[in-house]
């Protein structure tokens, strides 16, 4: 990615017109302590000082998650608001009570909670909603349709994990969050890498030259078949009266 900095204004620019568009009075956004949400989190800051909100929501979380949520929020000087949803997933569960066959079926629910917990906000306070997804993920869809998707904005979606890397870097973000192995926090010990089955490295580099070892280059092309209902609005049915002629 060249000229960082200038990729930055812009997006801080976007941000601001994309507010006022809509008309907004600010931005809010889940702050995981992963470093997407940090760098969504930075941009936000700058282009709204005084109306960006970052929202912690533990659900059955490892700790550490929410301790590095703080750590960003602090390091930007950014205002945060605090849920924790484990109560509420725990009801969902009980309520629903289902024979369970599939376990992302059951990891699926805290990023729709989540995302229902983001539009609560947004709607009391006039703000827009602001997702991390960025374009790696994206590509292949690693995200959670009407989850961490459910969104008004997605800023990073043009940009691969090595550019989020770079912009954290720009936005001074604490270098722990940076290093740290991504993860989704769907379930413990839970990373991006693992459940895709390669390296953000090969898969930035697909994205970028189109190229890569042939076996992982075949998974990459198959997700992205299998995950493009995700990336697009439902399919609407458009009736043609000739067809129901009598």
């Amino acid at each position: 990615m060249e000229n960082l900095e200038r990729v930055c204004e812009d997006l801080i620019e976007w941000l601001k017109i994309k507010v006022k568009e809509a008309g907004g009075k600010g931005l809010v956004f889940g702050l995981s302590g992963g470093i997407d949400s940090a760098v969504v989190a930075g941009l936000s800051k700058k282009a709204f000082p005084m109306s960006s909100l970052g929202i912690i929501m533990p659900c059955h979380s490892n700790p550490i998650d929410e301790e590095h949520g703080l750590l960003v929020a602090e390091s930007l000087d950014l205002k945060t608001e605090r849920v924790d949803l484990s109560k509420v997933y725990d009801q969902f569960i009980q309520s629903v009570n289902i024979k369970l066959t599939n376990k992302l079926a059951l990891a699926n629910i805290k990023p729709r909670l989540r995302m229902t917990t983001l539009y609560y906000f947004a709607q009391n306070y006039n703000y827009l909603v602001v997702g991390s997804s960025n374009k790696s993920e994206f590509t292949i869809g690693y995200f959670t349709k009407h989850g961490d998707s459910g969104v008004d904005l997605l800023p990073l979606a043009s940009f691969t994990k090595t550019d989020i890397w770079k912009m954290a870097r720009y936005l001074n973000i604490p270098e722990i969050i940076i290093e740290k192995p991504p993860t989704a926090g769907l379930w413990e010990n839970q990373t991006d890498e693992d459940e895709m089955g390669f390296g953000y490295d090969i898969l930035d580099n697909y994205i970028v030259n189109n190229t890569g070892p042939e076996n992982i280059v075949e998974k990459i092309e198959k997700m992205n078949r299998t995950s493009e209902h995700k990336r697009k609005f439902p399919p609407i049915f458009y009736q043609n009266i000739n067809n129901y002629s009598v």
